[in-house]
């Protein structure tokens, strides 16, 4: 399963916030046995949104948008997407309600917050989504995600985007699998061993220089399992591992 991770917003762009759902998300989508073939961070441009996802849901078989949901007028990721497919956007009842309960539960866990300040949730605008669309309601916040055709949109909060792709997480997955080794010879050292492990048993191999730790890495990946066992098993004959 070839999958794409689009991250939207200015503040990434800018340096501003630290872009640590593009790797979490990675990290994720990788484990379930998936390809990330592609990341991408975009401003909060509805055009530029559309375009990216557009092209991207014809390319993969799966593209995840984190970021640019809520209320605010930068919010256009919905926007981008609905574009996108040709659609317009509607107010999903479900998510609508949800929104309406979730905003009760803050009021009353807060009064003295809803008392001194005018708290202004356009609810309609909050559970607007690409019609067609599939709903993902958020456990973990306001704004709703969906899923439209093969377009996975979450928030960019990082809870609420974890909380989120729990739902889905199941949607994914492939025949990848990988081992990491760890190695104290230096990358220079051991160039002629990875290309001829590469060569002899069709697998792709990173090597991956130590930032701050004691050992570097060296990862076997292939969607045969056998081929990495192998794999593994010559390197451990010809490279000095360290085994934890």
């Amino acid at each position: 399963m070839d999958v794409a991770i689009l991250t939207v917003g200015d503040e990434l762009l800018a340096g501003d916030t630290e872009n640590t759902n593009a790797t979490w998300l990675a990290r994720q989508l990788t484990e379930r046995g998936a390809t990330v073939t592609r990341i991408l961070t975009v401003p909060d441009v509805e055009s530029v949104i559309a375009d990216a996802v557009r092209r991207w849901s014809d390319d993969y078989d799966a593209v995840v948008v984190t970021g640019g949901l809520g209320g605010t007028h930068d919010d256009l990721t919905m926007d981008g997407v609905a574009e996108a497919f040709g659609v317009s956007l509607v107010v999903d009842e479900e998510a609508r309600e949800d929104i309406l309960e979730t905003v009760a539960a803050f009021r009353e866990a807060n009064p003295e917050l809803a008392e001194n300040y005018d708290l202004r949730i356009d609810a309609d605008a909050q559970a607007s989504i690409p019609d067609g669309a599939r709903p993902l309601l958020n456990p973990a916040g306001l704004s709703p995600g969906c899923v439209m055709e093969n377009v996975y949109v979450l928030p960019g909060i990082p809870d609420e985007m974890r909380a989120m792709f729990d739902r889905v997480a199941d949607e994914f997955g492939g025949d990848v699998t990988s081992e990491t080794l760890r190695t104290p010879a230096p990358e220079g050292a051991v160039t002629s061993q990875l290309a001829q492990v590469r060569d002899q048993y069709d697998v792709a191999v990173g090597s991956y220089p130590s930032r701050g730790e004691e050992y570097n890495r060296i990862k076997v990946t292939s969607q045969d399992p056998g081929a990495v066992d192998a794999a593994v098993t010559w390197l451990r004959e010809h490279v000095e591992i360290v085994e934890e």
